[in-house]
């Protein structure tokens, strides 16, 4: 017999071990049973005596001047958990709530899901979602006319580069969160939040968003891509990637499709005109560059940008907001209103975007000297008699589109 044959016959003779051995002898051996005992009891205790570290992250000091542009950008370190340097403005918030759940849905029946839940959502996102514009007061170097100007230049980028308006006002979300985390920001460092914010913001919109060597190429040398890939890093964790807030841009879409809704079935698609639109959108744009805009919820700034171009019956129906939810930002919005009015504003066209898409796209006009128009005339004239007087415009930073 060959020496494979009988190898073969005395595996056939030998038993199954798993027919012989009993449950007992199947289990784990006795230390490691233990172990694992010992393993769930330290995973407890550690639970119940929270035991884990919080960190935060806070910007501190900044890299060598060698960095690129001469600029000097934070750098993140993480430390032990204390009180945030955030500090409480509850005190100074205007935000209205008394409406927020009790008023119904002004969605109308929906095929695809249950229209008070969806609105319901929709309102619990805004309130997440917090800003503030005391966060100056964090920033000893910083001036409230320094956001504008640099909000300003975000408008221009995004006409360069046909970005959506979404795109804007997700970026100018993303700086004003960001500089609630954060103390002591140097001026220096604005343009480099900005333009981060911008980056982030197309990202997450655009369908082919610019390169980041175009993002860094519209700072004229300030910034680099390492720069902007560190930044980029720094905001993200300092806003706990909640990126997802509910723009005024699209809480002005959905007033609008709401206003003009007469077919359930095309709910998702535009409903109202592009002309209407971007007439009202031109003066959300001017309004953002004020910082006394943050005192208002999202939500409020677009029922009143639309009070000024329908009516009240228009803004409660669409909205779910009364009179007495909106009337402070109505009236402070009318002198930004009287000098938007002054403006033409059409349809502009851009190349590869089509024709139904239009309305959509950021625009960029000379907002920085309507502001200034706005301010002189608030400055310069009593409450409830606003009369806008031109001045000089604030000076800004060179246009993109004379770049070679």
């Amino acid at each position: 017999m060959s020496r494979r044959s009988s190898r073969l016959q005395a595996k056939q003779q030998q038993p199954l071990s798993c027919q012989e051995e009993s449950p007992q002898e199947l289990q784990a051996p006795e230390h490691l049973q233990t172990r694992k005992r010992r393993t769930a009891e330290e995973i407890k205790k550690r639970e119940d005596g929270k035991i884990a570290k919080k960190h935060q992250y806070e910007i501190k000091s900044c890299w060598p001047p060698t960095i690129t542009g001469g600029i000097s950008p934070c750098i993140i370190i993480e430390t032990p958990h204390k009180e945030s340097v955030t500090t409480d403005f509850s005190r100074f918030k205007k935000y209205r709530f008394r409406n927020l759940f009790i008023n119904p849905s002004p969605l109308p029946e929906l095929n695809w899901g249950n229209s008070k839940d969806v609105w319901l959502n929709i309102l619990k996102k805004e309130n997440r979602y917090a800003h503030c514009k005391h966060f100056t007061s964090l920033h000893s170097s910083l001036q409230p006319h320094m956001r504008s100007i640099l909000l300003d230049w975000l408008l221009e980028v995004c006409e360069v580069y046909a970005l959506h308006r979404e795109t804007f006002y997700l970026a100018q979300d993303f700086f004003d969160r960001f500089m609630l985390t954060q103390k002591n920001i140097n001026k220096s460092m604005l343009q480099l939040i900005g333009i981060t914010s911008l980056f982030i913001a197309s990202k997450l919109e655009e369908i082919y968003a610019p390169k980041i060597q175009e993002f860094a190429y519209v700072t004229d040398g300030a910034c680099s891509e390492d720069d902007i890939v560190r930044m980029e890093l720094i905001m993200l964790k300092a806003l706990k990637w909640e990126l997802c807030p509910v723009t005024i841009v699209s809480w002005l879409n959905l007033y609008l499709q709401v206003d003009a809704l007469k077919d359930v079935p095309k709910v998702l698609l535009p409903q109202y005109s592009q002309e209407k639109f971007i007439q009202i959108a031109q003066l959300l744009d001017l309004c953002i560059l004020d910082v006394n805009s943050l005192d208002f919820q999202y939500r409020t700034l677009a029922a009143a940008a639309l009070c000024h171009y329908t009516s009240i019956e228009v803004v409660k129906k669409a909205s779910g907001l009364d009179w007495d939810s909106i009337s402070e930002c109505v009236e402070w919005m009318v002198p930004f209103v009287s000098v938007v009015k002054k403006v033409p504003v059409k349809l502009k066209n851009f190349k590869k975007v089509a024709v139904e898409d239009r309305h959509n796209i950021q625009t960029h006009t000379n907002y920085l000297d309507m502001l200034e128009e706005v301010n002189s005339g608030v400055a310069s004239t009593a409450p409830g008699q606003l009369s806008p007087v031109s001045t000089g415009g604030i000076i800004t930073p060179p246009k993109s589109t004379e770049k070679k």
